[in-house]
This record gives C-alpha cells, sequence and structure tokens, in this order.
C-alpha cells in the first residue's frame, strides 16, 4: 500500500487529509513542529500509540525551515506522495515576519523538492504543492482561473509565489511529478480561529455570554470565494 508524507498534519487541510488517506489504506507520516502546546487536537482521534504493530500514522518533529531535518524524513519515510499544506498562512502577520514567511512557505517548498532529488526519490515520488488565492492579490480578471496573471500583494503572497514557480520548475528540469493545486477560501469545524468566519463565531458567542462587546474586523471590502476544507 502507498505511503504519504503531509507536512502541516496538525492543521485543518492536513488533518481532513491524513483521515481520507487512512481510510483508502494509506500508511500516513506527518511533520509537526515542537511546541510547548499541544498543538495535535485535530488528529488526536487519529492517534496511534507509537509503540504499536502495524502503525498507519506517524508523526515526526520537523519544520520546513530545517534542509537537514527534511532529507532525514523523506529518507526514513520513502513516500509515494508528499502533500506539503504546512505555511505560515495569515496574510496579516506576513507583514510582521516578512523573513520566516518567504523562509518557510517559499524556500521551504524548495527544501522538500531538493531533498527528494538528493534522496534519489524524483522517479517516485509525487508532490503536491498547496498554493493559494493570494497569488491573484490585485485581480487583473474575474473570476480567475489557471492563465489569470499574477499579482500578489503581501510576503506571504510572494512566498507563495516562489514555491508555485519552483514547484513548475523542479517539475520541467527533472521531470518530477509535482504539481500546484490554487486554494481559495475554505472552511470547517476545525478552522483556524484567528480566520474570519470561526473570529465571527467565537465573538457573537462571546457577545451573547457576556465576556466581550465588540467585533474588529478587517477589510470589508473584500470579495471571497468559500468551499469546505474536505472539497
Amino acid at each position: 500500500m502507498k505511503t504519504a508524507l503531509i507536512t502541516g498534519i496538525t492543521g485543518q487541510d492536513g488533518a481532513y487529509l491524513a483521515e481520507f488517506l487512512l481510510n483508502k489504506g494509506y500508511t500516513v507520516h506527518g511533520i509537526k513542529r515542537r511546541s510547548s502546546l499541544f498543538n495535535t487536537d485535530r488528529i488526536d482521534h487519529l492517534y496511534q500509540d507509537p509503540h504499536e504493530k502495524n502503525l498507519k500514522l506517524k508523526l515526526h518533529y520537523g519544520d520546513l525551515t530545517d534542509s537537514t531535518n527534511l532529507i532525514r524524513i523523506i529518507q526514513e519515510t520513502q513516500p509515494d506522495e508528499i502533500y506539503n499544506l504546512a505555511a505560515m498562512s495569515h496574510v496579516h502577520v506576513s507583514f510582521e515576519t516578512p523573513e520566516y514567511t518567504a523562509n518557510a512557505d517559499g524556500i521551504g517548498t524548495l527544501r522538500i523538492l531538493e531533498a527528494l532529488r538528493i534522496c534519489g526519490l524524483t522517479n517516485k515520488t509525487k508532490v503536491y504543492q498547496a498554493s493559494t488565492s493570494e497569488l491573484y492579490g490585485l485581480v487583473q480578471a474575474v473570476p480567475q482561473n489557471e492563465t489569470t496573471p499574477f499579482y500578489p500583494r503581501s510576503p506571504y503572497a510572494v512566498a507563495k509565489l516562489y514555491a508555485y514557480w519552483i514547484t513548475v520548475n523542479y517539475r520541467e528540469a527533472y521531470n518530477m511529478y509535482a504539481c500546484n493545486g490554487i486554494l481559495f477560501n475554505h472552511e470547517s469545524p476545525i478552522r483556524g480561529e484567528t480566520f474570519v468566519t470561526r473570529k465571527i463565531t467565537r465573538a457573537a458567542a462571546k457577545i451573547v455570554l457576556g465576556m466581550q462587546d465588540k467585533l474588529f474586523l478587517g477589510n470589508l471590502n473584500a470579495q471571497r470565494d468559500w468551499g469546505h476544507a474536505k472539497d
């Protein structure tokens, strides 16, 4: 049966993808960052004791900013498929941490692709790079499609644009199976609480409970397409 490696497995999309692949019989490896707080709540229902035999889900400590770590994990797991879902994904925060955002979201993708090349897996492993509608930024056409010009307007979007093109470059240069999926906004009950839908619902609940009296929002003129994370 196939083996998949998921970066960002503790996030909304990573959790749903891990569950989906496990149900299809995959062995799933996930990369998660070390944290002083528990950060696996979205996948706790999938957890298996690492001492069990025939382990189907295994977590590895790692980070997209650490190339030696990525090389080691990829060499050990020999994945048939890699899903790069990890990112510093908050647009506003990317203006406050532009260097880290570029390092993790942009160069991090390069590190994965280069790790596959170093490990001799370019003919074995398929790569999915999670891209973003933020690439379009100052939109040049409505609605957007795969041929709409990009115009990124944040450090996050610029980093993701590099990730997009380096994925294309490695596909063409090394004949790898490497593809980008341009994802628009998508929600679920496990969406991060700093994003707008969860921000609104949490604020509404707190207002009812008398715990706060105001809801602060950003750009109210923005228009977005929304889907569900499971889709």
